[in-house]
């Protein structure tokens, strides 16, 4: 277990954590997309990882010792995608269906099983930096939550907690849930609806930039081809993009821009 945490789990239950200067200040000055934040954003950042930390509960597989550092990297960049959505511990309500994120020093090989049309069963490995479960643990490696970057707009925190925005509704369809008067739309059915023929166009036009890439030698784009694999994982690679590189992101996908400022900036009224 770790020191500061180690007290604060001891000492308090479920008070929200009083972060330390010395430690807020080396995450941020390791994460420059946070420290890029105003100072409003960035105070009530701090705050909201407070509670974040007094209510999550982390583990450390392989014997990987989670540091109090290392801990409120992962809180800092998880309460980034809610930082507007409320006051107090009002935005971790959409994170509330979970308490343990599960640590490993390096990506993860999980044993993968599908079935096909005809019924046959096809085992595979996947290699895995990250993984949220609907109603279930967030599983980080930590060698790529320490690589955050902006160059390569790259977050796996963010990646996986915007999947966690994403099964609100319980389903992994790129689609949080969005509440009626969405960017001026009459019924939640309608703001859906926008909202997920907006992105399929970026995500289509996304995917033949990878398939040309890949298959033509064309230039790669700048995010991850992994995006190109479904909607909600082009949702979840385009949000990091969005909070870790917003200059870039908003070249590169315009039509997404005003559609994630309305989720992301101004959902404190949403429904949960």
């Amino acid at each position: 277990m770790w020191g500061w945490l180690q007290r604060l789990a001891t000492a308090t239950q479920r008070r929200p954590a009083d972060v330390p200067d010395a430690l807020w200040q080396a995450t941020l000055a390791h994460y420059p997309f946070l420290a890029e934040r105003t100072a409003a954003e960035q105070q009530r950042l701090r705050e909201l990882c407070g509670h974040f930390l007094a209510e999550k509960e982390f583990h450390g597989a392989q014997d990987l010792l989670i540091t109090d550092a290392m801990a409120l990297a992962v809180a800092a960049q998880a309460c980034l995608p809610v930082l507007h959505f409320g006051p107090g511990r009002e935005p971790l309500a959409w994170y509330d269906d979970f308490v343990g994120i599960v640590v490993h020093p390096d990506e993860v090989v999980a044993r993968r099983e599908v079935v096909d049309d005809d019924g046959v069963v096809h085992h595979y490995d996947e290699v895995l930096a990250g993984e949220a479960m609907q109603a279930g643990p967030v599983m980080l490696s930590w060698q790529d939550v320490s690589a955050a970057s902006p160059d390569s707009g790259y977050s796996v925190v963010i990646h996986e907690f915007v999947h966690k925005l994403d099964l609100r509704d319980g389903a992994a369809d790129g689609c949080p849930p969005l509440p009626a008067g969405f960017l001026g739309a009459t019924s939640a059915r309608q703001a859906r609806a926008h909202w997920l023929a907006t992105l399929q166009t970026s995500y289509d036009d996304f995917r033949e930039q990878v398939i040309k890439a890949e298959r033509f030698g064309a230039p790669p784009p700048w995010l991850d081809a992994y995006g190109a694999e479904a909607i909600d994982e082009f949702f979840a690679v385009a949000s990091e993009a969005y909070f870790v590189n917003r200059a870039r992101f908003t070249q590169d996908f315009p039509a997404l821009l005003p559609l994630f400022d309305a989720f992301y900036l101004r959902p404190a009224s949403y429904g949960r």
